[in-house]
């Protein structure tokens, strides 16, 4: 598909833009593209103009936007039941679960909203299966978290953040965390000897930290290191799992399997709030009835466009698409590398979870630039840390389709 020519901004977005900078807390720094329509890898903003997005609403969206399969999921149990709490059981439920465990390989699952809460989840069994299980005294539990880390924004996540800008001005901080240098397998020796340590909890490539992707055997280890000292290890997989880095999961490339599971994003193909937390039943029947829970955790609105998204990312062999696909566009972008080495400095990722490091200009030109001049081109992508741009596209897209996305990238590097 051929992307449209460069467009000033339209008065119609710019009134959309204000609206959002009027009413809206300014906790965003979008790219001035106001969208309204989505299919597969396409977006079209409110003036018609068409992109690729290379962003997928930070990996919510690997299915590709408003996938048929799912929209229809959705639309068919929206008219029949969407909310009853957990108070009553639904008839969604249990089969949702069903999936999630037969398909990771645990006893249990527990649902909940949004991937922060599915985190504050894994920490809250994380530290009762310590005190009833491990006989930690009680509340000295701790847990350990890797540098540069990112899992959600909450008062308790942000706690053990060590990103000033999720820090600054939002203490007190929680206690019971001790940070560990990432990918970093003596230093985490040397924590978990602490008797007091429960559990371990990292993201198997971070992120938001700009695509971080340990050395070959560190996830390996550290479950090994884990388990021979009486610890859990929590994998995080909120933006790494559900085939983004060309496995089911991002710990299936070491063949770790977490004590505790932590899913959300894609979970639900970008539609609706969907995380879930995945244990077996020694650390997950610790909690007891009042002890947690969500009004909108397990609706039934939720688990049939849940268990809809599962069967597209199987079905359709999205993991091994983002595996062959995520080697290709490395390669062109180590080309780009090639030729412009004092534009592009570092080329790294895993499948479709992918970063280009930018140096910055002479005349003061950042990430920040390359993403708006791609935007004008017809690609989204966003810069994060400054210099690091992240190129994470829905697993749906065509080889055609990221070669046309490529040339534009590599267009606008060579002309920065």
């Amino acid at each position: 598909m051929q992307t449209a020519s460069p467009t000033a901004t339209s008065s119609r977005a710019e009134q959309l833009m204000q609206l959002e900078d009027q009413y809206g807390a300014h906790n965003y720094h979008p790219l001035p593209v106001v969208l309204n329509r989505g299919e597969g890898v396409h977006l079209w903003d409110v003036d018609g103009k068409h992109y690729y997005d290379f962003l997928s609403a930070y990996s919510a969206v690997n299915q590709g936007h408003c996938h048929p399969r799912i929209i229809g999921a959705l639309t068919k149990q929206a008219q029949q039941l969407t909310l009853t709490s957990r108070a009553f059981f639904n008839d969604q439920l249990g089969a949702a679960e069903k999936q999630l465990c037969e398909l990771f390989g645990y006893d249990k699952s527990l649902l909940m909203n949004s991937g922060a809460e599915a985190v504050e989840t894994a920490l809250k069994l994380a530290r009762k299966w310590g005190y009833q299980e491990k006989g930690i005294a009680p509340n000295t539990a701790r847990i350990l978290v890797a540098e540069h880390n990112f899992h959600g924004r909450t008062t308790g996540i942000i706690s053990f953040s060590t990103d000033p800008d999720s820090t600054g001005g939002f203490g007190p901080y929680m206690p019971g965390y001790q940070v560990v240098p990432y990918n970093d397998i003596e230093a985490l020796e040397e924590a978990l000897k602490d008797p007091h340590v429960c559990a371990f909890m990292v993201e198997p490539i971070q992120g938001e930290a700009g695509v971080m992707v340990p050395a070959v055997g560190y996830l390996a280890q550290a479950a090994e290191r884990c388990r021979a000292h009486n610890v859990l290890f929590v994998a995080d997989e909120i933006q790494t799992g559900l085939g983004r880095t060309g496995k089911l999961l991002a710990c299936d490339h070491e063949a770790v399997h977490a004590d505790i599971l932590i899913l959300g994003k894609a979970l639900s193909g970008g539609v609706l709030p969907v995380s879930a937390v995945l244990a077996n039943d020694k650390i997950m029947l610790t909690i007891q009835p009042g002890q947690h829970g969500s009004t909108f955790g397990g609706n039934p609105l939720a688990c049939a466009v849940m268990r809809a998204a599962l069967d597209v990312l199987q079905e359709e062999e999205l993991a091994q698409n983002a595996a062959k696909l995520g080697e290709l566009f490395r390669e062109r972008m180590r080309q780009v590398q090639a030729k412009r080495p004092e534009v592009v400095e570092l080329v790294r990722g895993k499948g479709l979870l992918n970063a280009v490091v930018i140096r910055p200009a002479d005349d003061g030109r950042t990430a920040w630039d390359v993403c708006v001049t791609l935007m004008e081109r017809g690609v989204l992508a966003k810069p994060t840390h400054g210099d690091i741009i992240r190129f994470a596209p829905p697993l749906v897209i065509t080889e055609e389709q990221l070669h046309e996305a490529c040339d534009i990238i590599e267009g606008v590097i060579m002309a920065f």
